[in-house]
């Protein structure tokens, strides 16, 4: 049976494992970090919300970006100083807006067949991560940002995403606690949330029990392939019959030493946890998920006594700083919209999504015949995941195992590069 060396451990290089491991194959996971999902995938906005597929490919996401460079506090940050990798990056962002259309329906298509694997995945491992299926509410307080979120919501459709347009009382009655001069909002009773550090690290355990092998704290430090095998060298060197490259904002260099080209850009994220230390707190948090478009803020309720705040993107290369002035708005907006949540307990973090210009993943097979791609998932990562590892793993399986066929609806994503 083949051996498949999957880079990364985050959600993707996890769920590409189980996928991998399922179809018969020989699996071993790397990862320079000692656990699972300790980047990008540790402390998300926790949402898997095929009801934010929207990608981000528009004239007015350029037009908002430029006129928040200089604002601190502004949803999208940009850092102003050239780099031959930004501006490449940004010219491909624009040369795909006509694709908005299309790449946003392919991507809620992808967000709902991943809601079948998630589950799976789930009951096979028994594993516990704070799931609630309580459905995600988007609101709005302006009329031209509903006006949009209506147009979106037809793309969601065809897509397969039903969602439920609310008056400013109904938005109330599912979220009595939030507070805010709410002019109407979507329902997306299909949508759930969830802890992905505690999905991750659950379904790695499992994993190893099945006999898969994680090579925690272990940097690859080159790779190379051939028509014989894939070398792999850090600690010591090791070959493999393939690999599957799922190694987030590293996966662009890993790419260059395989002779592809994977586009990803590093856009840093922000989450705050509020815990909820007291009954107080507990009783005035949200019970659903929400998003505020206009602020691009997520939130999800981990358990009974954590409060996840997420959002923001920060366009400044592959810096995890964590910035005192984007973590401030996620407080500000907690202490704005649920007043009697107690923000004296809040943990910060940053994490870099790892997003291709045209905002789709990059699933399928590299230029070498032994290599292959699931990667680049942006914002989406967590939602994604359990559709794009099964469609890579499907392709393994179709090179790898020449007798192997894959079904007609698992094929590899043809996006731009």
């Amino acid at each position: 049976m083949p051996h498949i060396a999957v880079l990364g451990a985050g959600i993707t290089g996890v769920t590409t494992a189980y996928a991998l491991h399922k179809r018969g194959f020989d699996v071993t996971v790397f990862d320079r970090q000692r656990y699972a999902a300790m980047e990008t995938s540790f402390a998300n906005g926790g949402q898997l919300s095929a009801s934010n597929a929207e990608v981000w490919n528009q004239w007015s996401t350029v037009i908002k970006g430029i006129r928040w460079m200089l604002q601190k506090d502004a949803p999208l940050s940009v850092n102003p100083r050239p780099g031959w990798h930004k501006i490449s990056w940004m010219a491909a962002f624009l040369a795909n807006i006509p694709r908005y259309r299309a790449n946003t329906i392919e991507t809620a298509r992808l967000a709902v067949t991943a809601r079948a694997g998630l589950t799976e995945m789930a009951d096979r491992s028994g594993v516990d991560f704070d799931f609630t299926p309580a459905g995600i509410l988007h609101f709005y307080k302006s009329q031209k940002d509903f006006d949009h979120a209506r147009r979106v919501t037809g793309l969601l459709a065809h897509g397969g995403l039903a969602r439920q347009e609310l008056t400013p009382d109904e938005v109330l009655a599912k979220e009595p606690n939030l507070r805010g001069d709410i002019l109407g909002g979507f329902w997306t009773e299909s949508d759930s949330t969830g802890d992905i550090h505690k999905f991750a690290v659950g379904l790695a355990d499992w994993l190893r029990g099945q006999g898969v092998q994680f090579q925690m704290g272990h940097a690859v430090e080159d790779v190379c392939a051939d028509a014989d095998c894939v070398t792999l060298r850090g600690k010591e060197e090791q070959r493999f019959d393939g690999i599957v490259v799922c190694a987030g904002v590293a996966s662009r260099s890993f790419a260059k030493m395989l002779g592809d080209r994977v586009n990803i850009y590093p856009v840093k994220g922000y989450s705050i946890t509020v815990n909820l230390d007291g009954a107080a707190s507990q009783a005035a948090a949200p019970s659903v998920s929400l998003l505020d478009d206009k602020a691009k803020i997520v939130t999800s309720r981990l358990g009974k006594d954590r409060f996840r705040i997420a959002g923001t993107a920060e366009f400044n290369g592959e810096n995890r700083d964590i910035r005192a002035d984007r973590v401030q708005p996620l407080v500000k907006w907690c202490e704005t919209h649920f007043p009697e949540v107690s923000t004296e307990n809040v943990v910060p973090w940053a994490g870099l999504r790892p997003m291709m210009p045209n905002m789709m993943p990059r699933v399928g097979a590299g230029r070498q015949p032994r290599v292959f791609y699931n990667t680049g998932h942006g914002h989406l990562g967590w939602t994604l995941s359990a559709a794009t590892a099964d469609i890579v793993a499907q392709v393994v399986a179709g090179k790898m195992r020449p007798n192997f066929t894959p079904s007609k609806s698992q094929t590899a994503l043809k996006t731009a590069p």
